[in-house]
């Protein structure tokens, strides 16, 4: 090395032209960028699905299934609705496959008449739901049902149904949306 000076300089030219071209922007990508954020459909906030409209859609595809009631702070049997991680809306329904003798007594509104469809703020809160009346209900056979969770959303079926007939419901329950 015959002049040291002269090396450091263009070793310093030689170290500033990489970085400059690592820390640039790449025109060509930054214009992709750009036009893949301007193409990105913006989606309008989603509203929230409520007991109502899950109900609609389950009983579009099990037609036997009729609204029977719409669970409100006033008539909640279980005085669940809208407390901290549990349902913010339900209604109960009836199956009309269900035979009358099979249900006389009940009380409108029992699951037992056809079901009720639960929506809780969250999935986790919804499963905890399943998870509680499955343990509650496991030695009591005359109060047992099935529990279909899908998203935020608990179907409960009468155990009056056979097991091909609520495995509707897990279909139905399955496609809300």
């Amino acid at each position: 090395m015959r002049n040291p000076a002269l090396f450091a300089a263009t070793l310093v030219i030689a170290l500033g032209a990489l970085t400059a071209c690592g820390a640039g922007s790449d025109h060509k990508n930054d214009e992709a960028r750009n036009t893949a954020t301007a193409a990105a459909p913006t989606k309008a906030p989603t509203k929230a699905l409520t007991a109502s409209d899950a109900f609609k859609q389950l009983s579009g595809k099990v037609t036997t299934a009729r609204l029977s009631g719409v669970v409100t702070e006033d008539n909640d049997p279980n005085k669940l609705l809208g407390r901290p991680n549990q349902y913010t809306s339900k209604i109960t329904f009836v199956d009309s496959r269900i035979k009358a003798e099979d249900v006389a007594g009940a009380e409108k509104g029992s699951v037992g008449l056809g079901g009720a469809v639960e929506v809780f703020p969250t999935a986790a809160d919804a499963q905890a739901r399943a998870d509680y009346i499955q343990s509650v209900t496991k030695g009591m056979p005359m109060l047992t049902e099935y529990d279909y969770v899908s998203g935020t959303v608990l179907v409960r079926v009468s155990h009056y149904l056979t097991p091909a007939q609520a495995a509707d419901y897990k279909t139905a329950a399955g496609a809300l949306g």
